[in-house]
């Protein structure tokens, strides 16, 4: 379980490379975005074995989104090797709802098996809804200023690079 835990942690971060995707060249964002997709994969792949005890329907919901999730990343990736970030941008205008929605399932998840303390899974709930609610101000075509988006995007990538860090330092919680 320990090895697991600090493999999950790592892999949060490394799913994050996808960040910096757009600030090198296209091979190397090509690569960035390949590794994010399959790291978010993997932590699914991790994950599931401690879901699908507490709850059948919404550990195999998570693995389904997530799949969804990192192979949007990975077609996204291509784009940026072809040049087309018209294609690329919409691409990832999807892939943040499946993002969205496997991270509150993640962290209903992790609240369910108490595997991490219960502050950190409702932090991760609540950014969950805050990037959810960005995306239906989006389809509502009212613009997102810089403030709004540090607002709703923020919660949820603290939360993960410090669950990350949790995770590695710390690990799952023995009693579960």
């Amino acid at each position: 379980m320990r090895k697991t835990s600090i493999f999950v942690g790592i892999l949060i971060i490394v799913a994050y490379l996808m960040l910096f995707t757009l600030l090198v060249n296209p091979i190397f964002g090509l690569l960035l975005e390949v590794i994010s997709g399959l790291a978010v994969i993997g932590i699914s792949i991790l994950m599931y074995p401690f879901f699908i005890s507490k709850n059948k329907k919404l550990a195999k919901g998570y693995i389904v989104g997530k799949f969804v999730e990192g192979g949007l990343m990975l077609a996204a990736g291509s784009m940026i090797l072809v040049g087309n970030l018209v294609m690329y941008n919409n691409l990832y205008k999807v892939h943040v709802y499946f993002f969205a929605i496997s991270a509150l399932l993640f962290y209903i998840l992790l609240n369910k098996t108490k595997l991490t303390p219960k502050y950190i899974n409702l932090w991760g709930i609540i950014a969950s809804i805050l990037i959810l609610v960005a995306n239906i101000i989006e389809l509502l075509n009212i613009e997102m200023t810089t403030i709004m988006l540090v607002i709703f995007y923020a919660p949820i990538i603290l939360n993960e690079f410090y669950l990350a860090i949790y995770l590695i330092f710390k690990g799952f919680n023995k009693k579960q």
